[in-house]
């Protein structure tokens, strides 16, 4: 009997057992549609928790506060949805008050996504063709046009505010920008418009409908609507018309923003949102700033140096005659020493054109530059008035040539590195110091090993023996391995040279 009790008492156990689905983390993403929690078991059909809110009126951008009361309970889901279409997805962003009780939930619906991408969205993206979904890193904006107005999306880290600006040129200033800013647990989005590069001049958010914002796993989102065209509305640009689009990012604090972290992220050329959606990307350096760089970088660090090594080293290497009765060696200064300058003033100009004037945001970067163009071209016309080899002015000339011409490869290698770290090129991280450090030390390095074997090779010269005839072979054998010994150091240096240069062009050529 005992045992049959026991199989009653197990059978009688297993018809009240039945299947239950749980969620221990509590993620419900299955119920975001239809609202049902999906545990296996019907919901019940009297209500026994109320909720109430703290006000039954709002404006866009209101607070309201969400209580959730009744008898003790495991767990609940709570969206805010439209009334006149409680069937569609839900409208607004949720702010915890006490993040150890509860937690937000990501619903397909409100979540940015970039899978319209080019079809039905017009999108900017950073870096190119990053997830928003995936991707915490990933800077996107999306415009979504709809009949006479345009969807705006934004997404990105949430370090304090995300921004776009409608821009007609690559220059801040007289733009139309809008912003995301983050204050303690809300986000505020901001129409503004910018006068220069000073701090962005807020204005009304009249303009804008269906704002809506979230905060969750490190990442700011935020939409807004607004039309097409706004007539009598000051400071609003027309959304049908091409810009040049800016992205950017950056810290706030109560509020108030900071300068972005980096430069822009500026669109390669001028577009209409509202036009065929598009997918694009866009540089955080400006064209004309990365061509100043490339110019600066192949003079200074490339074709001097060559020149440099060739003038002090080569003479009696290359002594015949090439052009124009002229030394191959000579030949081979000048026509680097020409390109030197040539590159510089080109380069020179770029940044003006570009900034439309003098930059006052640049540090000493562009007054070392003033210094290094100067000598740049008073190198070659103090040349023209080189006195003849035997003049008695010629001494003097070989010093102040020299000195002037290690002036301006000092001072242009100061330039250089203060220039790397100016958010208008933007290069990539800290490493870029220590390769210039790296080129610089490589320039040395081979000047020294040239110095020391000229030095050792001389030495050799003067204690052979004193025959007449011993000191004529030796020297001859001695001149022609030490030729041979510069040739290859010079190919080495050369390729080490090129390296270093396709190393930095391709950077900058990435950015």
């Amino acid at each position: 009997m005992a045992v049959s009790g026991f199989t009653l008492g197990t059978c009688i156990l297993l018809l009240h057992i039945s299947y239950v689905a749980n969620y221990p983390n509590g993620k419900v993403t299955q119920s975001c549609h239809g609202m049902i929690p999906e545990h296996g078991h019907s919901p019940q059909s009297v209500p026994v928790h109320d909720i109430s809110v703290s006000q039954m009126t709002f404006r866009p951008g209101d607070q309201i506060e969400v209580i959730l009361s009744g008898h003790p309970f495991k767990g609940f889901l709570l969206e805010a949805r439209n009334a006149e279409d409680l069937n569609g997805p839900p409208v607004g962003s949720f702010m915890l008050i006490d993040s150890e009780v509860s937690q937000l939930l990501t619903c397909e619906d409100i979540q940015f996504s970039a899978s319209d991408c080019g079809n039905k969205k017009f999108c900017i993206r950073s870096p190119l063709n990053c997830d928003p979904e995936k991707e915490a890193s990933c800077v996107f904006l999306s415009f979504t046009r709809d009949d006479q107005s345009v969807m705006v999306e934004m997404s990105g880290p949430s370090k304090g505010y995300l921004s776009f600006a409608l821009s007609h040129d690559q220059w801040m200033g007289d733009d139309d920008a809008y912003l995301c800013i983050q204050e303690d647990q809300t986000v505020y989005i901001q129409p503004s418009h910018l006068m220069g590069r000073s701090h962005p001049v807020m204005d009304s958010r009249d303009t804008l409908e269906d704002m809506a914002w979230r905060l969750a796993d490190g990442v700011m989102q935020c939409s807004f609507r607004r039309n097409i065209t706004l007539p009598g509305v000051k400071n609003r640009f027309d959304l049908n018309t091409s810009y040049y689009i800016f992205l950017a990012d950056g810290a706030a604090n109560d509020g108030r923003i900071y300068k972005h972290f980096q430069q822009p992220l500026i669109t390669y050329e001028k577009y209409d949102v509202t036009d065929s959606p598009k997918n694009i990307g866009g540089s955080h350096s400006v064209l004309l700033l990365k061509v100043h760089g490339a110019l600066m970088f192949v003079a200074w660090m490339t074709t001097v140096s060559i020149g440099v090594l060739v003038a002090r080293f080569f003479k009696p290497v290359w002594s015949k005659a090439f052009f124009l009765g002229k030394a191959a060696w000579f030949q081979v200064h000048r026509m680097l020493m020409f390109t030197t300058t040539a590159l510089t003033c080109i380069a020179f100009v770029m940044p003006f054109i570009y900034r439309g004037g003098w930059s006052r945001h640049a540090g000493y970067h562009p007054y070392l530059g003033c210094i290094v163009m100067t000598l740049a071209v008073l190198q070659p016309l103090l040349a023209v008035f080189r006195p003849p080899l035997h003049d008695p002015r010629r001494q003097m000339f070989n010093w102040t040539h020299w000195s002037m011409g290690t002036a301006a490869r000092i001072i242009a290698v100061a330039a250089m590195f203060l220039g790397m770290d100016l958010p208008g090129l933007n290069l990539p991280d800290s490493r870029k110091t220590y390769a210039m450090i790296g080129f610089v030390a490589w320039h040395v390095g081979t000047e020294i090993v040239l110095e020391v074997h000229a030095y050792r090779l001389s030495r050799k010269v003067e204690i052979l023996d004193d025959d007449r005839i011993q000191i004529l072979q030796s020297f001859t054998a001695a001149e022609t391995e030490g030729h041979a010994f510069k040739k290859a150091v010079l190919a080495i240096y050369v390729c080490g040279n090129v390296t270093f240069l396709i190393v930095f062009l391709s950077a900058i050529s990435h950015l």
